[in-house]
């Protein structure tokens, strides 16, 4: 038991907040020293696994600066102001629509969606922008909220709509550890019993996107530090 420590590392990295790539490879560290294997040993494993992986990794690491750059000529401003121009558009619905299309390009096996690559540089923005045009300036704190629900959608549209395709690396993962317990599971059952999760998720999203307006609202109507007595 004493080798799931890394569990434990991770859970209370995160909690605290802490670098997500430092807490993961504190964890992995943490977890090869008690299994007996040596620091140099955990280094190489790093590597290796990082080559064989690059072709993963690599366009991740070089969208950064793209976007860096892109968002430096302003992105984010040009997608405010694009959704500004959509009457019936809220924060709520932007996030909605993003997290649907997510859902159903993964389903596909087509990546067109990313934290980095969409959620930061246009739905969140878009986002933000459709809540101002509806109720005017709004608060930090709603900003932020906006925020966090742009990024649950994306998780929520990648995690539970990847398990419909049969040819995504989770489907394979789990096929993977079927067949080590030596139990016959197809692929395509997996990915038919994952369809009802994937509608569960979706009507989820909806009900909060719903809650996510009425907050908007409610918090955009509360009075500022400056008017209170």
């Amino acid at each position: 038991m004493i080798k799931l420590i890394g569990i434990l590392v991770v859970a209370v990295g995160f909690a605290l907040r802490f670098n997500t790539l430092l807490v993961v490879m504190a964890a992995g560290i943490v977890t090869g020293l008690v299994a007996g294997m040596s620091f140099h040993e955990i280094m190489e494993l790093f590597g290796k696994y990082f080559v064989e992986n690059r072709y993963m990794t690599l366009p991740v690491v070089l969208m950064v600066p793209l976007i860096g750059l892109l968002e430096r000529h302003g992105l984010q401003e040009r997608a405010e102001t694009l959704i500004r121009r959509k009457q019936s558009a809220t924060a709520g619905r932007v996030i909605l629509l993003y997290t649907l299309v997510r859902q159903v390009t993964i389903a596909l096996g087509v990546r067109i969606g990313g934290h980095a690559e969409a959620v930061r540089p246009l739905v969140a923005p878009m986002a933000e922008g459709a809540a101002r045009a509806r109720h005017g300036e709004i608060p930090e704190k709603t900003v932020q909220l906006i925020r966090a629900h742009a990024a649950a959608a994306e998780n929520t549209g990648n995690f539970f709509g990847e398990d419909v395709f049969i040819a995504v690396g989770a489907i394979l993962l789990m096929k993977g550890f079927f067949d080590n317990l030596q139990m016959e599971v197809s692929v395509w059952a997996m990915a038919l019993w994952g369809i009802p999760t994937a509608l569960v998720a979706s009507a989820v999203m909806w009900w909060r996107s719903r809650v996510l307006d009425r907050r908007i609202a409610r918090e955009a109507a509360e009075p500022g530090p400056e008017a209170k007595p």
